[in-house]
């Protein structure tokens, strides 16, 4: 609840990240699946909408409701492995930091973060009662794992492992697995039906997506990036894994081991980016701290109570770590907002800047001649452009934008097609190519002269006339993945 209040009273700060544009959008559009990600992200948005409209913190919520039942889940996973309410809630805070980032956002990320800690959660339930009913429950987040992000797999694969590499082997021949493998697939069906009727175009653009990070270098330190998931808590990781693979009292739930490392290791191999694997540690936080515990009650008492507050003082800086440079807090264009940049990427950068984009194309609209407007559109080049003008675009009575990019591309080019077209984010060589006859029109910008994708990348707004082949010849070859 806690993490929820914090993410609600911060929530509200900045704007619409790029990511968040496209999910929006999305959002009005429900469908079983869509090109960039399955359907339970979108799905949860238009909940917000219905509920919040376009508020920004309301649209946030069920993200951070996720991951706060994911805390939850970390703290019972400590219980069911018999640690007592220090353990539960040393595990608990270990989750905290991520929580802050994953929950921050209306992401796929924040759903696909619970259903790993629910199937990790469920096994682990499975492995303490030895009831094999346990695996309908296992397969049912499975489903839903899988309609919320196709990293799912990945942890499938280690649960496979697990299960032929420890005393597990025995339910191959039970009913319940099996049961359980079709109420995952039964969740999963539909999702599937829409690639199959797509021609499985998101895993063109996964292996689109998966070449530019590797490209750019956002695979490389995959391992040294796991200092960066887990912060100072990365001791408890440890202890959670020796816990669960080579210790006497952990040998009951050694499944949990493997279905860690086989993740990990598919990851390097696939070249995934950092924080891919982890939805995976908040089981070895829970069995981290009972291991954590039970070590402290063989010291001294004396050094037991400096350890215990040794512990909770470094959680405490994680999450003070993780708040500074994961929450909107810092003052744009503050040291603390540079240095937030410096260390998180883009991800305050992009919320800036997209209402002031859309008025510009308002204000470019408002110059044209009447005989232009008639037939106007917007042709922007990413997700964030696209949805910044269908979402804030109404006040201005702007049509509705057009775009190349992912399931935007799917939506068309309207009825009738526009006969004059303002340009956003494409370079000057391809739209001297495409079109008779272009115009700069103005330049991106945000009052916080922050510098972002908008105003470094592509700020050039065109106004362009007479395109040089028909729309159905020019939209044919404009699909593109971002």
């Amino acid at each position: 609840m806690v993490t929820v209040i914090v993410h609600v009273l911060t929530g509200g700060r900045y704007g619409f990240h790029r990511d968040e544009l496209a999910t929006l959008e999305d959002a009005r559009h429900l469908a079983w699946g869509y090109v960039a990600y399955p359907p339970v992200t979108p799905f949860f948005a238009r909940t917000a909408l219905e509920l919040f409209g376009t508020s920004l913190a309301g649209f946030r919520l069920f993200a951070a409701v996720a991951q706060a039942v994911a805390l939850v889940l970390t703290g019972l996973m400590a219980r069911e492995l018999s640690g007592t309410r220090w353990a539960q809630l040393v595990a608990a805070t270990a989750a905290v930091p991520f929580c802050l980032g994953g929950g921050a956002l209306m992401q796929y990320l924040s759903f696909d973060y619970l259903c790993w800690v629910l199937t990790a959660y469920f096994t682990l339930r499975l492995l303490k009662s030895d009831d094999p009913r346990w695996w309908i429950a296992i397969g049912s987040s499975i489903g839903f794992g899988m309609l919320s992000k196709y990293t799912m797999p990945f942890f499938i694969a280690g649960l496979v492992v697990a299960v032929l590499a420890t005393d597990l082997r025995k339910h191959l021949k039970n009913k319940w697995l099996w049961w359980g493998v079709v109420v995952s697939v039964v969740i999963f069906l539909p999702n599937l039906i829409w690639q199959a009727q797509h021609n499985f175009v998101s895993l063109d653009f996964l292996q689109n997506i998966h070449a530019r990070d590797v490209r750019e270098g956002k695979a490389r330190g995959f391992l040294p990036g796991q200092l960066k998931v887990t912060l100072f808590a990365f001791p408890l990781c440890m202890a959670g894994l020796y816990f669960y693979l080579f210790s006497p009292r952990g040998k009951r739930y050694r499944m949990l081991g493997w279905m860690y490392v086989v993740p990990l290791l598919l990851f390097v191999i696939a070249k995934g980016r950092e924080y891919y694997v982890a939805p995976a540690y908040p089981m070895l936080y829970a069995a981290g701290s009972v291991a954590a515990e039970a070590w402290l009650e063989s010291v001294r008492p004396s050094w037991a109570s400096i350890l215990r507050r040794l512990v909770w003082t470094v959680l405490v800086v994680d999450i003070a770590i993780a708040a500074a440079f994961t929450l909107p807090l810092a003052p744009v264009n503050s040291a603390w907002f540079m240095m937030a940049k410096e260390v998180n990427g883009d991800f305050q950068c992009e919320e800036i800047g997209w209402p002031e984009l859309v008025e510009t194309v308002a204000h470019i609209r408002d110059s044209l001649p009447t005989q232009d407007r008639v037939h106007l559109g917007i042709l922007a080049t990413n997700y964030g452009e696209a949805g910044a003008v269908n979402l804030y675009g109404t006040q201005y009575g702007l049509p509705r934008a057009i775009s190349g990019v992912n399931s935007f591309w799917e939506r068309g080019y309207g009825n009738p097609p526009p006969q004059v077209v303002i340009v956003l984010g494409l370079p000057r060589e391809f739209v001297d190519k495409k079109f008779a006859a272009c115009q700069l029109a103005a330049r991106s910008w945000n009052p916080f002269k922050v510098s972002n994708e908008e105003t470094l990348q592509h700020p050039d707004i065109f106004v362009c006339r007479g395109l040089l082949q028909s729309w159905p010849e020019f939209w044919k070859d404009f699909r593109y993945f971002g």
